[in-house]
């Protein structure tokens, strides 16, 4: 465990990392109790990033598709906290592509700042809509994921 996590800080994460960007304003609502954006959102900030560029960049049609993603694994390591109102800059690359799903890592960035406040992944298994079993991705959509292959 203490090698994983010795590996994990050894490579410090940076804006040029990643190969999408998305600005997302913080919203009053965000904030908790704290004054700070609640660990939840940043689960939201991750979703938003993801389905933004596969509904502009691979055409996925959330509503009439016959193959959906749906995710199956997330995690979230905070760095520093965010608060209303800032924007936030949420970078995105690919670190695996499958047949059938996609391994997205995410970095939310203040604006301006090279390091990342939050880091973390979210995985989407692509499926048959009215089956629900898991199917090939789709061309169009696999294109767009091969574009952001991290290195």
């Amino acid at each position: 465990m203490r090698m994983m996590k010795a590996a994990q800080e050894a490579r410090t994460e940076r804006r040029g990392d990643y190969r999408h960007f998305l600005a997302i304003p913080t919203r009053w609502m965000d904030n908790d109790v704290y004054g700070h954006v609640n660990n939840v959102v940043y689960y939201s900030y991750f979703d938003t990033v993801i389905n933004e560029y596969l509904i502009r960049e691979g055409g996925l049609d959330i509503h009439q598709g016959s193959v959906v993603g749906y995710a199956v694994e997330s995690t979230c390591r905070f760095h520093r906290s965010f608060a209303f109102p800032e924007r936030i800059d949420a970078g995105l690359r690919v670190g695996e592509l499958g047949n059938s799903s996609v391994r997205y890592e995410i970095a939310l960035f203040r604006q301006g700042e090279d390091k990342p406040a939050a880091t973390g992944h979210f995985v989407h298994v692509f499926v048959d809509r009215p089956s629900a079993k898991p199917t090939a991705i789709p061309e169009r959509i696999r294109s767009s994921l091969e574009r952001l292959l991290a290195e």
